[in-house]
């Protein structure tokens, strides 16, 4: 079922910090599962349940986000009307900078051009496979003034988390930040759905408070005085919270039924489009239980690794449990184990590196050793 709604998508998050994997670029735009960004899965939600107008909100690092959105022909979001909108900081004459009010005026003119009924908010560090009809369906029946989705993973995938504690009817009585004693299971996913025009109300009314900050939960934690539903969601979720949450999150996708539930069991995940040549795979070259891309040069052994786009895997040389990102080069005669290789970077020969799987070793994009 079509609802009259837009979507809007916060790229960056200020709790979230993925060491070396996001000092180049914004939280949203890390590369993941061998050739999409964490955005994509988001945005590709949005896409599939009918929602054509998504904004998305940058704070900094956003030229790599820009470049991979382009202007949303991926996603068939480049349109005359509606379409894909990316909201910098300063996009308006109404963000004067002095109060540190740019972050939300840009979102308030989003939203006053539209004319939606109602509005998806959510974070980009969540991957999962859904729509969200049953979600604003289920906005409609309660009555509320909000609805924030949740599962049941509780602190699962570590900090930071939110725990919400919901009455006999669903709604949400009290929220924690990263307890240590949970009172319940129900784990925020960081997505909410309200109507338009009372999320302009809330920000002109932040605004007017000198508050300078836009974020779902601190919306939720107005439910003393708002109606906040928890709507609970029970497909796959994967998050990505810490440098450990993106590499867990990573390496189960080598689970079948992970993957599956991700990539075949719903409506298709978009991204944009590289032409590259097939894989090739040399003499004396063996790949186990991996994830790899087009484009790659496989000389040497991979097992239980994600190989991305345009890699290179000289002879006598092995990778374990690693997560390879694109264009990197790795020479003769080296051994790596629980490490991720961000983009361009390059490995001498004869070199070992081993990292543990709670604590995986991270080589910055460019890097060389």
């Amino acid at each position: 079922m079509f609802y009259n709604a837009m979507g809007l998508i916060l790229a960056d998050n200020k709790k979230i910090s993925l060491g070396e994997l996001t000092v180049p670029r914004a939280l949203s735009a890390i590369p993941f599962a061998g050739r999409f960004r964490i955005i994509d899965f988001m945005l590709s939600n949005m896409v599939n349940s009918g929602i054509k107008n998504v904004g998305v909100l940058t704070l900094n690092k956003y030229k790599s986000l820009m470049d991979h959105l382009g202007t949303g022909a991926a996603w068939s979001l480049d349109r005359k009307n509606d379409g894909l909108h990316i909201l910098p900081p300063y996009v308006n004459s109404e963000a004067t900078g002095i109060n540190g009010d740019e972050e939300l005026a840009g979102v308030l003119d989003f939203l006053r051009t539209s004319r939606a009924t109602y509005v998806i908010v959510a974070n980009s560090n969540i991957v999962l496979n859904t729509t969200f009809d049953d979600m604003i369906s289920a906005h409609e029946k309660s009555g509320a003034d909000l609805t924030i989705m949740y599962n049941r993973d509780s602190t699962k995938y570590g900090n930071p988390c939110y725990i919400l504690d919901t009455d006999n009817d669903g709604f949400v009585k009290d929220m924690l930040f990263n307890p240590q004693k949970a009172s319940s299971n129900k784990s925020s996913l960081g997505i909410i759905c309200l109507r338009r025009d009372m999320l302009v109300d809330i920000i002109s009314k932040q605004m007017s408070h000198g508050l300078t900050h836009f974020g779902i939960h601190s919306m939720v934690k107005m439910f003393d005085e708002l109606k906040v539903y928890a709507y609970e969601y029970q497909g796959t979720v994967l998050r990505i919270n810490s440098v450990q949450g993106y590499f867990n999150s990573s390496m189960s996708l080598l689970d079948e039924t992970v993957r599956n539930d991700l990539f075949w069991s719903g409506d298709p995940i978009y991204t944009k489009v590289k032409d590259e040549a097939p894989t090739l795979y040399f003499d004396n070259a063996d790949a186990k239980n991996s994830i790899i891309s087009d484009g790659c040069r496989i000389y040497g052994n991979v097992e239980d690794s994600i190989i991305f786009r345009s890699v290179t895997i000289s002879k006598n040389t092995t990778i374990k449990n690693c997560i390879v990102m694109q264009d990197v080069h790795i020479s003769e005669n080296c051994h790596l184990e629980n490490v991720i290789l961000d983009k361009n970077s390059f490995v001498r020969p004869g070199v070992r590196l081993v990292g543990h799987r709670d604590y995986p070793v991270v080589i910055g994009k460019g890097a060389g050793i």
